[in-house]
């Protein structure tokens, strides 16, 4: 259980760092986000070295649970995103605040490591460590429950209810994928398109 509660303790240092206005004004958004999750992802494939076959066990139907649910999630988001500024007056100046980091970086460059690093160094961490780890503890459905509560509000520090709300949706989904698969390549493969699509590709604030 220390190894589960240090590597939150780790994530949440990293997150606050990233997303606390006070600290992510002085700071490089990706750069950060880049050693975190490089951090966090070697943290994790360290103590669960001697399960890499069951976490990434592949089935070709992963691949398009990956494509599929990515396209699903981001169809959720397109119309959540109307939902949500029809609800809440700050919705779109929060939506916009979201989108701010992308002015610290190149497009190009930021897609890359979102694909790339981003978007499966976050699921080796989320799911495949703390879900995992808390599933040997508690089973399968309080592990889900607890890591993607976890996962969701690491976001507070960004002080931002939209970005909170859109994390937990995220955790749920594909903490979810994950429990019933036991597979992280379905959530990578989602959690990366989804990351690049939504962020670059088709952003919801244009």
């Amino acid at each position: 259980m220390i190894k589960i509660i240090m590597g939150c303790l780790l994530a949440t240092f990293f997150w606050f760092l990233m997303f606390f206005p006070a600290t992510a004004q002085n700071l490089n958004f990706w750069a950060v986000m880049i050693i975190a999750t490089s951090t966090l992802t070697l943290y994790s494939l360290y103590f669960q070295r001697h399960k890499f076959n069951i976490l990434f066990h592949f089935k070709s139907i992963y691949l398009l649970y990956g494509i599929l649910s990515a396209f699903f999630l981001y169809i959720i988001f397109y119309f959540g995103n109307f939902i949500s500024q029809w609800m809440f007056d700050f919705a779109n100046q929060q939506i916009d605040n979201i989108y701010l980091t992308k002015n610290q970086a190149d497009n190009f460059f930021i897609g890359l490591a979102l694909f790339f690093l981003i978007g499966p160094a976050e699921e080796i961490f989320w799911r495949g460590f703390v879900q995992n780890s808390l599933q040997e503890k508690f089973g399968d459905i309080k592990a889900y429950v607890i890591a993607t509560l976890i996962y969701g509000f690491v976001h507070i520090w960004a002080l931002n209810l939209i970005l909170l709300l859109a994390a937990l949706i995220c955790g749920f989904f594909w903490g979810y994928i994950y429990m019933k698969t036991k597979s992280l390549i379905p959530v990578i493969i989602s959690h990366s398109l989804w990351d690049t699509f939504i962020f670059i590709i088709i952003p919801l604030n244009n």
